[in-house]
């Protein structure tokens, strides 16, 4: 029998959006994780916000959907706005009714100062990790670090001379200004020295290796246990040649600080190669696994008082090449290849190869979000094994 399609429209629906998703659907274990995470986070929330006044929408809500952001790979959060209005999946995973009216994507911008003000997504990114230790898949002792360049929402036409910044093109040409007018960059030398891009100051023009061309970009850095490659810590930072050791530091201290967690051994890649650097993780009590360039350890002849200044050093490096045929710098070597994974992760289906936002603060935030939603989806498929 042929069923026939209701033109008109009822006044009245009836709908259990608990019934409406599948019973194995991929997002049910994340949502108990994230719904314990939330609850604990309470007294957080309760002092970012004021006692009286108009409501806000929730932080749970803001949180959850910047996770389907990064989890079903959204390109803007007006189109994950317009998602969630539409899709029951979203809404069900936000804790949303069906019939309740939906914000607007500016509730993102206004209140992006007060999770940063109080630390929220660092703090969610917390519980993330905690509740990974807590469950016994991560590593206690031994841990990668790595870099990785974040491309900056500015034009690279956007980067001119400094004290050609903050001067008016409307000024010339009638006040016409074309929506992208042609620029020609041949003959003139441009660097982080003298430049800066107009639409994102922090951004710093930089390539990370050989062959590659140079972008306005910022620098991400992750740590990683080497049991399940899960991260454990995050960090953004300016883009140049000596951010990747001093962030490594930073997240060896956000790891004891928030975790509890001391490794005994850190693995890391050629641009880590420094000898200070290994000199300070000796000092903390963790032995450094660091691929090192070709070229004499200790220098040259006729640079005595430099090996006298840089003895330290130089000491570090030595021991470090001599761990080099040591099996443990091999395994450590091996596992650092799942930090890769993640970068690769927050950087295709995240979409933090390019981020939308101006401002390092924005971009942390985003990356802090990123990493969680990767460590939970990691851990709903290490946890149903």
């Amino acid at each position: 029998m042929r069923g026939k399609s209701e033109s008109g429209s009822l006044m009245f629906y009836a709908i259990d959006v608990e019934q409406r998703i599948r019973v194995d659907h991929p997002l049910r274990p994340i949502k108990v994780a994230v719904d314990a995470i939330l609850q604990d986070m309470g007294p957080l929330f309760d002092a970012a916000y004021a006692k009286i006044g108009r409501p806000s929408v929730p932080p749970e809500v803001l949180l959850r959907a910047m996770l389907l952001q990064a989890i079903y790979s959204v390109r803007s959060e007006k189109q994950l706005v317009e998602r969630m209005d539409t899709d029951l999946l979203f809404r069900w995973f936000c804790g949303m009714d069906p019939a309740e009216v939906m914000f607007d994507a500016t509730a993102f911008t206004h209140n992006r100062p007060r999770l940063d003000a109080h630390g929220i997504t660092a703090a969610f990114f917390d519980q993330v990790v905690k509740r990974a230790v807590d469950a016994g898949l991560t590593s206690d002792e031994h841990f990668s670090v790595d870099g990785t360049l974040i491309e900056s929402y500015a034009s690279i036409k956007s980067f001119k001379p400094i004290d050609e910044n903050n001067d008016d093109d409307s000024s010339r040409g009638n006040g016409f200004k074309s929506r992208n007018a042609e620029v020609d960059f041949h003959g003139h030398k441009r660097s982080n020295r003298t430049h800066r891009s107009g639409t994102d100051p922090e951004a710093r023009l930089y390539r990370k290796g050989d062959g590659q061309s140079a972008k306005l970009s910022h620098m991400g850095h992750a740590m990683t246990e080497n049991r399940h490659g899960l991260v454990m810590a995050v960090h953004v930072s300016e883009a140049n040649g000596k951010a990747e050791c001093a962030a490594a530091l930073t997240m060896l201290d956000q790891l004891s600080q928030r975790q509890s967690v001391k490794p005994r051994t850190l693995g890391a890649d050629k641009g880590y190669d420094s000898g200070p650097w290994m000199v300070e993780l000796e000092r903390q009590g963790i032995t450094p696994h660091t691929a090192m360039r070709r070229g004499p350890v200790g220098g040259t002849k006729g640079t005595s008082a430099l090996h006298r200044k840089n003895r330290r050093a130089i000491a570090a490096r030595r021991r470090m090449a001599d761990r080099l045929s040591e099996m443990g710098y091999r395994l450590s070597q091996r596992a650092r290849k799942k930090l890769e994974e993640s970068f690769g992760w927050c950087k295709t289906i995240g979409l933090l190869a390019r981020t939308r936002l101006v401002g390092r603060w924005k971009i942390l935030q985003q990356f802090e979000v990123t990493a969680a939603a990767y460590n939970l989806v990691r851990m709903r498929k290490l946890l149903a094994e």
